[in-house]
Order: structure tokens, then sequence, then C-alpha cells
């Protein structure tokens, strides 16, 4: 609660206006004035002087508008001054006019920081992260895909899909250089666009769903652990096509769609290599490093 509290008030300085820091606790009104006070009253005085008041203005003892006007306010007066940090708070205020933030933003988490629950603030937080998160997300994998399609290697693809589809006849509609636009949406959808560092926009990525689903991915991760060490440490068995795969993977350092995109018999031979033996790999480095030097 204690963390969510300043975050709750920063939210409210930055979506409410700011007002004049003696209008924050008791309007335009002085609250020592409100209940007839000075400033330096105890407890037992604020107490005393609020149920005096009380008795005159109360809707219950004077039926009167401008009354019940009164008492409202003197009502918020004695509960700003009732209780110690709050009241300290209105003093600072007072004694320091000019920190307009500071006074506003320790009202708002006096007023509302207790009384909002840190969960839905969390969840609130995590909505909106979510949704801006899925909205560049989409908006990078639209970019990189209408990038794509600009390329010779895309458009080239295209017309060929299009020469199979329609049995070696071109279109002839608006010129034989231009595709045939409801052609190219339909034959759009066949062709897999290679598109590195961007992926497809997926809900299942989003921070708010992986917060959610954090205790079934921890426990699934324990889980995957414990059944790699029972079957490679301890009944030392040879490792899975699946599990090669991964330490090959891990090994190079590359990323998963990366070697998705890797040709299966280039995949074999890394595999095969056992790279995640060291001695392995120092041998591959130092064949890719010469491999390289040659091609110059």
């Amino acid at each position: 609660m204690a963390a969510a509290s300043p975050l709750l008030s920063l939210l409210l300085l930055l979506l409410l206006p700011l007002p004049a820091t003696n209008a924050i606790y008791c309007d335009e009104d002085d609250c020592y004035d409100l209940l007839g006070l000075k400033q330096d009253a105890n407890a037992s005085e604020i107490k005393k002087a609020y149920y005096k008041l009380s008795l005159k203005h109360h809707p219950d003892k004077n039926p009167d508008p401008e009354s019940r006007k009164l008492f409202v306010k003197i009502a918020n007066a004695y509960e700003i001054l009732k209780d110690e940090s709050t009241r300290e708070q209105y003093d600072y205020a007072i004694a320091h006019p000019e920190e307009v933030f500071y006074n506003t933003a320790q009202y708002y988490r006096a007023y509302y920081g207790h009384k909002t629950d840190p969960r839905a603030v969390l969840i609130g937080l995590l909505l909106i992260v979510s949704a801006f998160q899925y909205i560049n997300q989409l908006t990078r994998y639209n970019q990189a895909i209408e990038s794509v399609k600009q390329t010779p290697a895309y458009r080239n693809r295209l017309k060929a899909l299009e020469f199979e589809r329609t049995g070696g006849i071109a279109s002839k509609k608006k010129g034989h250089k231009q595709v045939d636009k409801k052609v190219e949406e339909e034959v759009s959808n066949e062709v897999e666009l290679q598109i590195h560092g961007v992926e497809k926009p997926s809900v299942w990525r989003l921070y708010g769903v992986q917060f959610i689903l954090l205790p079934y991915s921890i426990g699934k991760l324990l889980t995957w652990e414990i059944c790699w060490f029972w079957r490679y440490w301890v009944k030392k068995l040879p490792y899975a096509w699946e599990d090669a795969c991964y330490l090959t993977q891990t090994s190079l350092k590359i990323p998963a769609s990366t070697w998705k995109n890797i040709d299966e018999s280039r995949k074999e031979d890394l595999v095969t290599r056992r790279l995640w033996e060291k001695g392995n790999m120092e041998r591959y480095i130092a064949e890719t490093r010469k491999e390289s030097k040659r091609r110059r």
C-alpha cells in the first residue's frame, strides 16, 4: 500500500489541475478560522470547538441552507485538524505556500492513497502498460510487413504465386506491370514473410498476461528443470532432438526466432557438432573465423 500511494499521488498530479496551496484543504478558508481556533490549539480544544459548532450548524439542528454549507466546511476542517499527520501537513502548507507540487502530492496521498486498494492500482497499471505494449508491437509489425512488401524478392514471389494460381494467364487489368489488387491480397496471405527482429503481436507476450500466468510459468520451469536433471544428469540419457536444439541455440546465443528460420540441414549439422561442449564450440568458432578470412 505504501508503494501504491506515491504512484497514485503522481497520477492525480498529472491528471488534476493544481490549486493554490491555501485552497487545497479547506478551499479558500482557513481550517483554524472555521473552527474559531488559533494554530497552536491542542487536540482537546479542536474537539470541543467542533462539537460546539456542530450543535449550532448541524442540518438536524438548523435547516437553513447556508448553515448546512457552513457545517460541511466545519466538518472538513475538523477531519483535517483532528488527525496529527494531516494537521502537520496542513501546517506545513501554510508555512510553505510556494511548494505547491509537494503540498498537493501530500494532500492527495493522505486523502486518496489509503482509500485505494494497491491491487487495483497494480492491475490498472498492468492494463495500461499492456495496451501500450500491444499497440507498439502491432505498429512495428505492420511497418515491418510494409517494408518487406516493397522488396523485389517479395514482389517476385507474389507474381510467381499469381502465375501459378491463374494457370499462367497474367492479369490484364490496369496493365501488365501492376498485379491485380484482389489477387495480391489473396496471394499475399500465402507468402511467408521473413521479418527479423519483429514478431507478430500476441497477447501471451504482454506484461499483464505474463504477470497473471507467473505462478504457472514458474511451476512449468521448475518441472522442466527437474525433468532435465533426472534425464541427463541422473539417468545419463542421450539428449532428445528438441533438447539438443535448445542447447545448440543457447550455445550460439541466438534467439528462438532466428533458430527457427535456419535450414533443417544446417540445424542438423550444428546439433551433431555438440556445440554445448566447450571444446567443440572453440573448434567451431575457429573454423568460422578461418572461413570468414578465406572469403575475404
